[in-house]
């Protein structure tokens, strides 16, 4: 998300131009809201801080998450609450129906967390980024990659060591063994590299 910042004023003003061209937000990334179909939902904190360091928070982001996307109609197939960034797998009949519950999630977490530090006006959430799921086998490889997130900005050995992720929900349904094979068959790899600009 911040690989902008560490480019020469040159890069910056190519990546401008190639946005500009193809009518994409100048800084935002570009949401093309009549769409259907599963997404790969990501939100960050602003700057990355870790405002969900503690457990409870999140939890408490997971229950808010949770019913805002159900309240709206949208299934989530897979999730992962990470002290800084979410990832979410859902499915909606258009994917301008997703802005909305993640707008009240972000504003009312905004709030409560300023609340508590005692500041007012501080940026809590960056913009959230959407990349449709094109087969299964993209599907497949986004849940192992959800799954894998804790391991790999290293807060656990295993997927699941990590209480706040969907990964729980899958032993539980289809077992272990069922996980090992979707793990070998849609490894992840680089999944999610370069994603940042």
């Amino acid at each position: 998300m911040y690989a902008y910042r560490t480019l020469t004023p040159q890069q910056k003003a190519e990546v401008l131009e190639y946005r500009r061209r193809n009518a994409h937000p100048l800084h935002a990334p570009p949401h093309f809201e009549n769409v259907e179909g599963w997404f790969l939902i990501t939100a960050a904190c602003y700057e990355h801080r870790h405002h969900f360091a503690a457990e409870e928070d999140r939890a408490w982001l997971w229950d808010e998450l949770m019913k805002e996307l159900k309240a709206a109609g949208i299934h989530c197939a897979g999730w992962v609450i990470i002290p800084n960034h979410y990832h979410l797998l859902l499915r909606c009949p258009s994917l301008a129906v997703i802005s909305k519950p993640l707008q009240l999630v972000h504003g009312r977490t905004s709030r409560e967390l300023n609340r508590r530090a005692g500041v007012s006006g501080r940026k809590v959430w960056y913009r959230f980024t959407d990349r449709q799921i094109r087969d299964d086998r993209h599907y497949h490889a986004t849940l192992n990659y959800i799954h894998a997130n804790p391991v790999k900005h290293g807060y656990v050995d295993s997927a699941l060591r990590w209480p706040w992720c969907s990964v729980h929900w899958y032993v539980e349904h289809f077992g272990l063994d069922w996980l090992r094979d979707a793990w070998r068959e849609y490894p992840v790899r680089d999944y999610g590299k370069g994603w940042d600009w």
